[in-house]
């Protein structure tokens, strides 16, 4: 899997036109060997609870998101510690390398995401899936991330681990939610100017998001 340029121009928060930073993106994005990985679990929805794990999943962005779901879906995906590896040693030689390679990560992490997506559509023919939505992002709080990562047991399957601080390592890692209804979802409104924490996210004040 080789990076979405276009999606990595979006996290560089590059314009059209750009043709050298287009094609040093390319360049950069063909070096990269490492893949997403994901893991995640189907549970069923009862309010805004999980009764499997006696997970509550409080506040407006979850009612929002996950109005009229039956079930619900935990998702973690992680580029891995060879991906800080290589982004680390970019740092320590050229940080515009740096700054393109860590673009590129946040690319290829939501591209995992989206594989995911289309796997467990696959899986539930009959239902629909809701736009995915990360702990931080709204109302939702980040103090999720250790259950989360628990209930997906990432630690062993994909090597992530969270610090009391609540960021994950790898740090190309994300976490998500997806409702699954059996009644088509209409796409609801995403980004950062939509978000409710716009100016006092940690992630967006150290120039990253939730991936949303």
């Amino acid at each position: 899997m080789e990076a979405d340029i276009r999606e990595v121009m979006r996290y560089l928060g590059a314009g059209k036109g750009d043709d050298s930073l287009f094609a040093a993106a390319q360049a950069i994005a063909c070096e990269i060997k490492e893949v997403p990985r994901y893991t995640y679990r189907v549970f069923h929805l009862k309010g805004l609870s999980l009764p499997e794990l006696g997970l509550a999943l409080t506040g407006n962005t979850a009612s929002k998101m996950l109005d009229g779901c039956e079930k619900v879906v935990l998702l973690a995906c992680t580029l891995g510690l060879e991906f800080d590896a290589r982004l680390r040693a970019a740092q320590a030689r050229d940080m515009s390398k740096a700054v393109i390679l860590d673009g590129c990560g946040s690319a290829l992490v939501e591209q995992g995401c989206e594989e995911a997506e289309r796997e467990i559509a696959l899986r539930f023919p009959g239902m629909y899936l809701t736009d995915r939505f990360s702990p931080g992002y709204g109302d939702l709080p980040l103090s999720l991330q250790p259950q989360i990562l628990q209930a997906l047991d990432a630690q062993r399957r994909l090597g992530i681990v969270v610090s009391p601080s609540l960021l994950m390592t790898p740090a190309k890692s994300v976490t998500a939610i997806i409702g699954l209804s059996s009644v088509p979802q209409m796409a609801r409104i995403r980004g950062c100017e939509y978000c409710s924490m716009k100016e006092t996210c940690a992630l967006r004040k150290g120039g990253k998001h939730c991936g949303l």
